[in-house]
């Protein structure tokens, strides 16, 4: 199976055009006003309307409420929901509600941590194995960290999942070979600033990707 990539945090036409001229199978759109990559629901339409029927949007929320959630789909057109600290039960009842696949976001720092993806059986369609921010941060992800890869070797997947978590076109080839991912996700490792993507950045990583 090819791997392929996700490219997360958009925010600008030019960015969002490298990342589909790059072959990225997904992209993303943040909905969270303290991350530097939050974009409005007027903005978030004009971008998902340059977005081709075959790359899927996916809107990335943390622990959002329903009318949050119905403002962004209506005006980015998602054909998935990413959520970062939400329960299973809540997950579940999104995804019943909105009637779209949910991608449940699960931070890893020990091997322990990986048994939480098993809670989101028949509450997701897919995991999203992130590296665990330090309890005070702000932002539950796109800090640009990393777990052990090796954690995901021999583990039982109980659903369809990517990895995330510090990946860059340094690292990307060596993350999937250890961690067998099929399905990665970038945001900050394709950035020059915070929130600030990189065409170049974003073009070489998909490269690498699609060397794999």
């Amino acid at each position: 199976m090819p791997v392929t990539a996700k490219i997360c945090g958009l925010s600008t036409p030019a960015t969002l055009d490298a990342a589909i001229a790059g072959g990225a199978s997904h992209v993303g759109f943040v909905f969270f006003p303290p991350s530097p990559r939050h974009v409005t629901f007027e903005k978030s339409a004009a971008l998902a309307a340059r977005v081709p029927d075959a790359v899927g949007r996916v809107g990335v929320f943390v622990d959002p409420e329903d009318a949050l959630l119905d403002q962004a789909i209506a005006a980015a057109r998602l054909d998935a929901i990413q959520l970062h600290r939400a329960t299973p039960e809540r997950a579940a009842a999104i995804g019943a509600r909105t009637r779209l696949p949910v991608w449940a976001a699960v931070a890893v720092k020990t091997r322990t941590d990986l048994d939480t993806a098993h809670a989101f059986r028949g509450a997701a369609q897919r995991i999203l194995y992130d590296a665990k921010t330090p309890e005070d941060a702000k932002l539950p992800g796109g800090m640009g960290l990393r777990f052990d890869w090796t954690l995901l070797q021999g583990f039982a997947h109980p659903l369809p999942w990517a990895l995330s978590g510090g990946l860059d076109a340094g690292n990307v080839t060596e993350a999937a070979a250890i961690s067998g991912a099929r399905l990665v996700d970038v945001s900050s490792g394709v950035e020059s600033a915070p929130g600030v993507k990189d065409p170049d950045k974003i073009a070489a990583f998909l490269r690498t990707v699609g060397a794999l």
